[in-house]
């Protein structure tokens, strides 16, 4: 399996599965060895405060079995930073080593799962991985296409955000849509002041009532529903992407869609701009003498401009599909027998996925921003400033 690895200059890797160490839980080893998910994030500066307890801050953010709609899976998700801080919690420029070791092993989940090895399980990724992988692929709770792969993005989004805070840039994600029920437009302001307020983190509270509701129902009945997520990236210098086959779009889109649940994206007004005139999609410049710099009136092209970040906020939106896992009987096929069996796959999920995931969506914009970043100031740092209002610009 390849393709665990993202970034140029700041690197992030990830290993593990949703049930890891449920087969070496009988070895003379600590509990916390038994398995669980890594991440080494290459690239972190020397010199950052980095702690254990702000890592484990943005964890407890997907943690599952916290509230009423979440999965009842109850990890701790307990972080464990094992190399590139010292004793003071000062990065020291080495590769950052962290492990989340997984605490929800039992057999009876275990034997769950394998009664159901042999069955294409819809909308998740058994039948493929058996087609790529064969007979050998982790068919345990998902494996590696299991949500509970984030949690070492979250985990290594936590580095990024350690350095990202340093430099005043801030990437807030919300949700603004559950199964059609959707919330008023949000700004960067409402959305900081009502964070977390609610269990859906709706910023729109009247909204989020009626999505709490709406999930309730939902969960009764066995099913799942989707929805939608925002992203906000304040802070964000102009001048980040590269042209081409590296805009800042590709990079942060590549981020957000490796994301397992998310089935689309939008920049800005997104498909709107399918819908406009140039005179309306255009956001017409000015120069702002409060700030020295040149700003929109208006941010319809989400902050980025040409492949390139313009100065404004970064704005994306979304679309999260349903948990894929149910408690309604299904059709689906036995791939060893290939025979047709209706089944109803019983185990443990998210009503909406919506709830947990936006952190994962922080997570991978802010190493997407700090990795252009990086390549941002490597590339000035090499070039003859030949104008010298460049910077003031």
């Amino acid at each position: 399996m390849v393709g665990n690895t993202f970034g140029r200059i700041f690197r992030v890797t990830t290993c593990g599965e949703s049930y890891a160490g449920a087969f070496r839980k009988n070895l003379d080893i600590p509990k916390e060895l038994f398995g669980g998910l890594m991440t080494i994030v290459d690239g972190v500066p020397p010199g950052i405060k980095l702690t254990a307890e702000f890592v484990q801050n943005e964890l407890d953010k997907r943690r599952p079995g916290v509230g009423r709609l979440d999965t009842p899976r109850k990890e701790r998700d307990k972080v464990y930073i094992f190399s590139g801080v010292m004793e003071d919690d000062i990065t020291t420029g080495a590769p950052v080593g962290m492990i989340i070791p997984n605490g929800v092993i039992e057999d009876e989940h275990l034997n769950k799962h394998k009664s159901y090895k042999e069955l294409i399980r819809p909308g998740q990724a058994g039948y493929t991985f058996f087609k790529k992988y064969g007979q050998y692929a982790d068919n345990i709770g998902a494996g590696r296409a299991s949500g509970r792969e984030t949690a070492a993005r979250v985990a290594a989004g936590a580095v990024a955000k350690a350095v990202l805070d340093d430099m005043g840039i801030d990437v807030i994600a919300f949700v603004t849509e559950i199964h059609g029920i959707k919330a008023g437009n949000i700004d960067y302001e409402t959305a900081k002041a009502n964070y977390r307020k609610n269990e859906v983190n709706c910023p729109d509270l009247e909204a989020a009532e009626l999505m709490i509701k709406e999930l309730e129902k939902i969960k009764a009945q066995g099913d799942s529903c989707g929805g939608v997520v925002e992203v906000i990236a304040r802070g964000v210098p102009a001048g980040l992407g590269e042209p081409v086959f590296d805009k800042l779009e590709a990079t942060l889109a590549h981020a957000l869609m490796s994301i397992g649940a998310v089935k689309g994206i939008e920049f800005g007004a997104g498909f709107e701009h399918a819908r406009m005139k140039g005179s309306e999609s255009n956001d017409t410049p000015y120069y702002d003498e409060s700030s020295g710099r040149v700003r929109f009136k208006t941010n319809r092209a989400g902050g980025i401009l040409g492949g390139i970040s313009n100065g404004e906020d970064i704005r994306i939106r979304l679309a999260v599909k349903p948990t894929p896992t149910i408690n309604i009987t299904q059709d689906t096929v036995n791939m060893y027998k290939l025979t047709n069996v209706k089944e109803s796959f019983n185990t443990r999920n998210d009503p909406c996925i919506c709830t947990r995931i936006y952190p994962v969506c922080e997570a991978m914009v802010r190493i997407a921003l700090l990795d252009a970043l990086f390549m941002a100031k490597g590339y000035r740092a090499l070039s003859r400033n030949i104008d010298g209002r460049w910077d003031k610009l």
